[in-house]
């Protein structure tokens, strides 16, 4: 179980490397939104041990900070 959980934040962070490579067209504060979310997404699924609501809340939650830091750059 372990070695699953493991292997899905691996490829969580994979993929929102690979799609940072997409954010130049985006504006500071989209780019901030965006990395906040994938951000919280990690952060999330490791302190609830991968769970779902755990990851989708970190993501809610880093989007929004995010968003609010990015919204002066």
């Amino acid at each position: 179980m372990k070695t699953i959980q493991n292997f899905a934040v691996s490829a969580v962070a994979a993929a929102v490397i690979l799609g940072m490579a997409g954010c130049s067209g985006m504006s500071t504060q989209d780019q901030y939104t965006a990395g906040g979310a994938a951000a919280g997404a990690v952060g999330g699924a490791l302190l609830t041990g991968g769970s779902t609501v755990g990851t989708i809340g970190g993501a809610a939650v880093g989007g929004i900070i995010g968003n609010q830091v990015g919204k002066n750059k």
